[in-house]
């Protein structure tokens, strides 16, 4: 008969090496269970080489980052000493789990806050940590056929596109509008075609800060138009993924969240508030996700999520970034961005290049560049236009950095720049730390 023996516990100087070794004492007719040995060993020079230059890649390329919502200016290395952890947020972040090397409390605090920032009453909603805004925004599609099993989902060309990827994967019926030219959703269209289907229920899935344009959908019209129509059976979701942490900080916000009346939104966490990983916040009406609750026995919680597994360092992140950033800076945070998206726009005309900038946006959009800037800059084009997002690390000098570029290399026919870009000198990229008292309040 094999039986694992009797043995001191390890010490800690054993586990903190990562090795524990076997004990090979037996006794008479008994067999010793070979204890675990850390299979890692060094880190060859190549290996080693391959790191470095990692780094020194995406080092490089953060320094001329304009295109695509993700701020760069954040420091979470208070937050290192988690790594050495095998963290999982398993499950409803409500509920309690048999898994306890968990953040759920930090989750759940974090979604308060969520919850505080979109007008939301706090025992009315719920809400957890997603892998970012495609999940947030699936969530509230599945909430909403889980209600509404016929129902139709409405949502406007510029979506993004991984929400047609969802409706396929959930297997959702659905019909694009027209968008405006300023990127929201054209209401006119919207209306003639809720009028066709009047006899099944409307999830309308609006957007609060386009992917392309930075536009805002009339979520206070749409409401209307469902109670002018007599569409009382109906879903409102709302993909605030970047705009979501905008509007709360400005004086004159447009009906966008739970107080205009809508069922769930997604905001990004990697966004604006800038994160080392994906992340972000999907929030909806507790007694929508009452009706898909199913207890799990084999990790004692609440199968509320879509995933199981669930990043447990991002609730951290996420919570870190707002108490290191406060009301009052990310009040700051938010003007520097207008700030800078007004001084982009102005200087761009200046030069020659036509731009336009949204109302409550800090999106600039103008005709696309040639592919040598679009590769330098990052910047993510469509068709005939690309787009400077300026977040809390974007600062005047890049933007004049990347107008020189624009008109140096004009748009035309040619092949993307694969080789880096030009010698420039880092921006000044400020820390998390000191966006709260040094942005200036232009």
């Amino acid at each position: 008969m094999t039986r694992f023996p009797e043995r001191e516990a390890p010490t800690v100087t054993e586990l903190a090496s990562g090795v524990v070794h076997a004990v090979t004492e037996t006794g008479a007719g008994e067999t010793s269970a070979p204890a675990f040995e850390s299979s890692w060993g060094p880190l060859s020079a190549a290996a080693r080489g391959r790191l470095h230059a990692l780094l020194s890649r995406v080092d490089g390329a953060s320094q001329t980052q304009v295109g695509y919502p993700c701020n760069q200016a954040f420091d979470y290395s208070e937050l290192f000493p988690l790594f050495g952890y095998s963290l999982n947020n398993v499950g409803d972040p409500f509920a309690t789990s048999n898994y306890r090397m968990s953040t759920h409390d930090i989750e759940r605090d974090v979604v308060h806050r969520f919850a505080q920032l979109t007008g939301a009453e706090r025992e009315d909603v719920w809400g957890y940590v997603t892998n970012g805004g495609t999940e947030g925004n699936m969530y509230g599609l599945y909430l909403a056929r889980e209600m509404y099993p016929s129902g139709i989902v409405y949502y406007s060309e510029d979506t993004h596109y991984s929400v047609q990827k969802s409706l396929r994967v959930l297997g959702m019926r659905s019909i694009m509008i027209r968008s405006q030219e300023s990127g929201a959703i054209d209401l006119q269209d919207l209306e003639e075609t809720l009028r066709i289907h009047r006899d099944v229920p409307p999830i309308l899935f609006l957007n609060v800060g386009t992917t392309m344009k930075g536009a805002i959908d009339d979520v206070g019209a749409a409401r209307r138009m469902l109670e002018e129509l007599r569409l009382g059976d109906h879903y409102l979701h709302v993909d605030a993924a970047l705009s979501g942490m905008i509007l709360p900080f400005v004086s004159d916000p447009p009906p966008w969240n739970f107080s205009a009346g809508v069922d769930s939104l997604s905001i990004s966490g990697h966004k604006f508030l800038g994160s080392p990983m994906p992340c972000g916040v999907v929030l909806a009406k507790r007694k929508n996700v009452d009706r898909i609750a199913r207890s799990i026995e084999y990790v004692g919680v609440l199968d509320t999520t879509l995933t199981g597994s669930r990043n447990a360092l991002s609730p951290v992140v996420l919570w870190y970034a707002l108490e290191r950033f406060g009301a009052a800076g990310l009040k700051r945070a938010v003007a520097h961005c207008f700030d800078v998206a007004r001084y982009a726009k102005l200087r761009m005309e200046a030069a020659g290049i036509p731009a336009t900038l949204g109302k409550h946006s800090i999106t600039v959009v103008f005709p696309r560049p040639s592919d040598e800037v679009v590769t330098r800059w990052q910047i993510a084009p469509l068709k005939g236009i690309g787009h400077l997002v300026v977040m809390p690390h974007v600062t005047h000098g890049m933007v004049d950095a990347f107008i020189e570029d624009y008109l140096a290399h004009p748009p035309g026919p040619g092949r993307p720049n694969h080789h880096g870009a030009r010698s420039l000198p880092p921006p000044p990229v400020a820390a998390i730390m000191d966006l709260s008292t040094k942005v200036s309040e232009r």
